[in-house]
C-alpha cells in the first residue's frame, strides 16, 4: 500500500497547533508542576507522625516551663536544640545522607529537655550529642539499638555530675493526664505503634492495681500513681518509637511486658527512681531478638517534605547552628551569674508560724538515715504516744533523745525571711547607702504491765521485737502479721486510737515494716526537770528514702502542716511522687509588712496551697551550710550541731568523718546529744539543707512521701524585700524628678504584688500602705513639694 504524506497546508496547521500547545503548557507550567509538589508536601506533613510529636512535645515543654517548676533554664533549652541539630547535620554529611532530616533530632532535643535536669549548662548539649550520635553508630539491621533520648538521659545520670530526672514535677493532674493520654495515643496511632504503648500501660496499671489491693490501700493511691504525666509521656513518646520498637505486634507486646515488669521491680522492689527509663535502657538490646523470633516488615519514616534541608543549604544551616550555640552561650553566661543579696536582715517568720505543725530532721547519705521527730503535742505527758513505721528492727544504740533547741535553731536559720534596702540619694553627689507529718501523736491511757502485754501480743499475733527505755521514753519495736491484730493490741494496751486504724496499718504490715512505739516514762521524765517532751531520734539503714505520713491523718482534725529539714551531702532534695514547688521569692513588698510578716506569710502560703489544690510540697530553703548565709536569719549551724542532728559524714576535726556510725545500721550516741564514734570515711563533706513544707490531708496525699536527692546545688531561699525611700537631706536635681516618678510606680507595684500573693483586698492594702486608689504614696509627697 502506498504511503501518503500530508500536504504543505496540513503540515503548517499541525505545526501551529504544536506551538500553541507548547505555549499553553508553558503558561500552565507553574500550576501543573507546583501542584504535585504541594500535594506531596501535604502528604508528608500529614503522614509523618513525627511532625505531630514535635508539635505536641513543644506544647508540653512550653506548658511545663510556664506552669510547672521544671528547674530548666532557657539557655539549657537553646543549647540542647543547637547541639542536636549540629550533631544531626555533621553525621548526615559524614555518612552522605541527603537531604538532612531534622525531625528526629528535634524530638530527641524536646525529650531531653522534658526529662533531664542539670545544675550546669554543658550537660544537656553533651547528652544531646551522645543521643544523636547513637543513631548513626549503634545500629542493628538498620534500626537504632537504643532510643536516643533514653540513652542520652541514662548517660547523663551515670556519667555526668549534677544531673537528675524529675518525673514528679509533672504532678498528678488528672485532667492534664487525660489530655496527654488522648493526644499521645493519636501520635502512637499515626506511627502504627499504639499497641506497644497501650500494652505497657495496661500491664503496668495491672501490676500497680495488684500491689494496691495486696497492701490494702485505697483506690486513690492507684489513681494517684497513674495520673502522672511522666508515665504517659514515656508510654506514647519513648517506648513506642518505631525505630527502636520490635517490628512485629507480638514482639512489641512482649517487649512492653518486659519493660513494665522491670520498671515495677526497679521502682517498688529496689526502691530506686526513674524505673521506666532504666527498664527501657536494659531491655533495648533485646529488640533484635524479638525481631529474629517474630520477623516482620520494618517501619519506615516519611522523609519527603517537612523539616528537611537540601544539601545546598548545608553551609547556611551549619552557620545558623553555630550562631544559635554562640547566642545560647551568651545567654547562659548571663543567667549563671548571681549577685549577693546584700540585704540587712530585719525579720523572719515566727517559729510558731503554723498551727499543728510537726517538724522532722532527716539526715541521709547513701542508704543510711538518721531521723529526728519533734511533734507539736500539747497535753499531759502520760497521754502521749508516738507510732512510726520503720523499715528495720532498731537496736537501743540506734535510738537517741534529740535536742529541741537544735530544731528551733534550724527553723530560725531556714525560715522565710524579710530583708530591707535603702534608696540612695537620687542626686549623683551621693553614693548608695545600704544596711549591711511526721505522724501525729496518739493519745493513750496507762499501759498494762509488761507481762500482760507479752501475753496480749501473743494473743493478737503481734511480736515485740525489742523493748528499751531511752531518756524519758519507753520504747517498743513491734512487728505484726495482721493489721486487725495490731489494732487490737494497741487498743487493749490502752492506746486511744480512732476507728479505721487497721486499714491505715495494713500497707505497712504487708511491706513487712516494723512499728516504733514510744510513750513517756513519767519517772524518767520527772528527772529531766523539763516541762516539754524532747524529740526522738533514731538511725537505720535502708534503700527506702521515704517519710510515713499516712498514720498521722487517722486522728487529724483538718489539714496538717509538716516541716521537713533534709540534710544531704551533695544536693537538694525533692519528692518523687508529688510536685515540689518553690515558694515565691524576691518580691518587693510595702513597708508595713515588716510589722505583719507572720500574717503575710501565712496568707501567702495558704494561697499557694490552694492554687496547687493541696497536692504539692513546697521548698522554702536550700543552702550549702558550708557557705555563708546571705542574709542570715540566725547564727549559722555549727558542725557540732549538725553531728547532733545525725550528719555523720562531716569532718570531726581528726580528718575523718564523724557522727552517726552505721555498723549494720547502728548509730553510737555520744556526748552532748552528738555521736562521737567516727568511722573511716572519705574525709570532710558539705551539707546541703533543704527545707520542705507540706500541708496535707487524707484526700490530697494518698501516699507517703518519697524523696530523691537531685543534682541541684543552687542556693535558694524564700525572701521578701522592703525598699525604704530616700529620707535624708537632698538637693534639687534633674534625677530627683525621675526618682519621684519611679517611686510612685514602685509603691503601686508593691501593693499589687502583695494583694496577688495573699489575696488581700487591694483597697485595704493601699490604705495600710498610705496610698490612695491611684497608687500615689505619702512617701513621695515630700519629694513632690521639694520639686515644686
Amino acid at each position: 500500500m502506498a504511503a501518503t504524506f500530508p500536504s504543505v497546508r496540513q503540515r503548517k496547521i499541525r505545526s501551529t497547533e504544536r506551538a500553541r500547545g507548547r505555549l499553553a503548557r508553558t503558561i500552565a507550567a507553574p500550576r501543573r508542576i507546583g501542584a504535585p509538589r504541594i500535594e506531596r508536601a501535604r502528604a508528608a506533613a500529614t503522614g509523618d507522625p513525627r511532625l505531630l510529636q514535635i508539635l505536641f512535645l513543644g506544647i508540653l515543654l512550653a506548658a511545663g516551663v510556664w506552669t510547672r517548676d521544671f528547674s530548666l533554664r532557657p539557655a539549657q533549652i537553646v543549647l540542647t536544640f543547637a547541639a542536636a541539630i549540629a550533631t544531626q547535620d555533621l553525621w548526615s554529611r559524614a555518612t552522605g545522607r541527603s537531604p538532612v532530616v531534622y525531625r528526629s533530632a528535634l524530638i530527641t532535643a524536646l525529650s531531653l529537655t522534658l526529662l533531664l535536669r542539670a545544675d550546669n549548662l554543658w550537660v544537656h548539649p553533651l547528652a544531646a550529642a551522645i543521643a544523636i550520635s547513637s543513631k548513626f553508630t549503634m545500629r542493628v539491621r538498620g534500626k537504632h539499638l537504643f532510643n536516643p533520648a533514653n540513652l542520652g538521659v541514662i548517660f547523663a545520670l551515670i556519667a555526668l555530675p549534677g544531673t537528675w530526672a524529675s518525673a514528679g514535677q509533672w504532678g498528678q493532674d488528672i485532667v492534664f493526664a487525660g489530655w496527654l493520654l488522648m493526644l499521645g495515643a493519636l501520635v502512637a496511632y499515626r506511627a502504627r505503634r499504639g499497641d506497644i504503648g497501650w500494652s505497657f500501660l495496661i500491664i503496668y496499671m495491672g501490676l500497680l492495681a495488684i500491689r494496691v489491693m495486696w497492701l490494702g490501700q485505697s483506690a486513690a493511691v492507684w489513681t494517684h500513681q497513674l495520673s502522672n504525666g511522666a508515665i504517659l509521656l514515656f508510654a506514647f513518646f519513648m517506648i513506642s518509637d518505631p525505630m527502636t520498637a520490635p517490628n512485629s505486634a507480638r514482639g512489641r507486646i512482649a517487649h512492653a511486658a518486659l519493660v513494665a515488669a522491670a520498671a515495677y521491680a526497679w521502682q517498688f522492689g529496689g526502691f530506686f527512681t526513674n524505673g521506666f527509663l532504666w527498664a527501657l535502657f536494659f531491655a533495648a538490646p533485646l529488640v533484635p531478638i524479638w525481631d529474629a523470633v517474630w520477623p516482620a516488615a520494618q517501619y519506615q519514616w516519611t522523609t519527603q517534605g517537612g523539616l528537611t534541608m537540601p544539601r545546598t543549604l548545608f553551609r547556611s544551616e551549619r552557620r545558623a547552628a553555630i550562631a544559635l550555640m554562640a547566642c545560647a552561650i551568651v545567654i547562659g553566661a548571663a543567667s549563671t551569674s548571681a549577685s549577693a543579696f546584700c540585704g540587712f536582715y530585719v525579720g523572719k517568720a515566727d517559729g510558731a508560724l503554723h498551727n499543728h505543725a510537726s517538724q522532722v530532721v532527716y539526715a541521709r547519705n547513701g542508704d543510711r538515715s538518721v531521723l529526728s521527730i519533734m511533734n507539736d503535742y500539747e497535753g499531759e505527758p502520760s497521754e502521749f504516744a508516738l507510732v512510726v513505721p520503720v523499715p528495720v528492727v532498731l537496736r537501743k544504740d540506734q535510738i537517741h533523745i534529740g535536742d529541741r533547741e537544735l530544731f528551733n535553731h534550724l527553723n530560725a536559720y531556714s525560715t522565710p525571711r524579710l530583708v530591707e534596702y535603702y534608696d540612695p540619694d537620687p542626686c549623683p553627689s551621693q553614693y548608695p547607702m545600704m544596711n549591711a507529718g511526721a505522724p501525729a501523736a496518739m493519745a493513750m491511757a496507762p499501759a498494762l504491765p509488761p507481762l500482760s502485754r507479752d501475753a496480749l501480743a501473743r494473743a493478737t499475733g503481734v511480736t515485740i521485737e525489742a523493748q528499751y527505755t531511752v531518756g524519758e521514753y519507753d520504747i517498743e519495736i513491734l512487728s505484726a502479721t495482721q493489721s486487725d491484730g495490731l489494732e487490737s493490741y494497741l487498743r487493749q494496751s490502752g492506746y486511744k486510737i480512732p476507728i479505721g486504724t487497721s486499714r491505715a496499718l495494713r500497707p505497712y504490715i504487708r511491706q513487712e515494716m516494723k512499728f516504733f512505739l514510744a510513750k513517756v516514762n513519767l519517772k524518767e521524765q520527772a528527772r529531766t526537770g523539763l516541762t516539754y517532751l524532747r524529740p526522738i531520734q533514731f538511725a537505720f539503714e535502708s534503700p527506702k528514702f521515704m517519710l510515713p505520713i499516712r498514720l498521722g491523718m487517722i486522728n487529724a482534725q483538718g489539714p496538717q502542716d509538716l516541716i521537713i529539714y533534709l540534710l544531704t551531702k551533695d544536693a537538694r532534695v525533692e519528692t518523687t511522687n508529688y510536685r515540689t514547688v518553690k515558694m515565691p521569692t524576691g518580691m518587693d513588698l510595702p513597708l508595713f509588712v515588716e510589722d505583719d510578716f507572720d500574717n503575710f506569710y501565712k496568707a501567702m502560703f495558704a494561697r499557694q496551697v490552694e492554687a496547687n489544690d493541696m497536692r504539692a510540697v513546697f521548698t522554702e530553703y536550700v543552702w550549702n551550710l558550708g557557705t555563708f548565709c546571705d542574709p542570715c536569719a540566725a547564727a549559722p549551724v555549727s558542725a557540732d550541731e549538725l553531728r547532733a542532728l545525725g550528719v555523720f559524714w562531716i569532718d570531726n576535726g581528726t580528718g575523718q568523718e564523724s557522727g552517726g556510725v552505721m555498723r549494720r545500721g547502728a548509730m553510737m550516741p555520744g556526748a552532748r546529744g552528738g555521736f562521737n564514734q567516727p568511722y573511716e570515711g572519705a574525709g570532710p563533706g558539705q551539707v546541703i539543707l533543704t527545707r520542705l513544707h507540706v500541708r496535707y490531708s487524707a484526700a490530697t496525699f494518698p501516699e507517703d512521701l518519697t524523696f530523691q536527692e537531685t543534682g541541684d546545688t543552687e542556693n535558694y531561699q524564700a525572701r521578701f524585700v522592703l525598699r525604704h525611700p530616700w529620707a535624708g537631706s537632698a538637693t534639687v536635681c534633674p534625677e530627683a524628678k525621675s526618682y519621684l516618678d519611679e517611686l510612685r510606680d514602685r509603691r503601686q507595684t508593691e501593693a499589687t504584688t502583695l494583694a496577688d500573693l495573699t489575696g488581700w483586698d487591694i483597697k485595704e492594702v493601699y490604705r495600710r500602705a498610705g496610698m490612695d486608689s491611684a497608687g500615689a504614696g505619702r512617701a513621695a509627697e515630700w519629694w513632690g513639694r521639694l520639686w515644686q
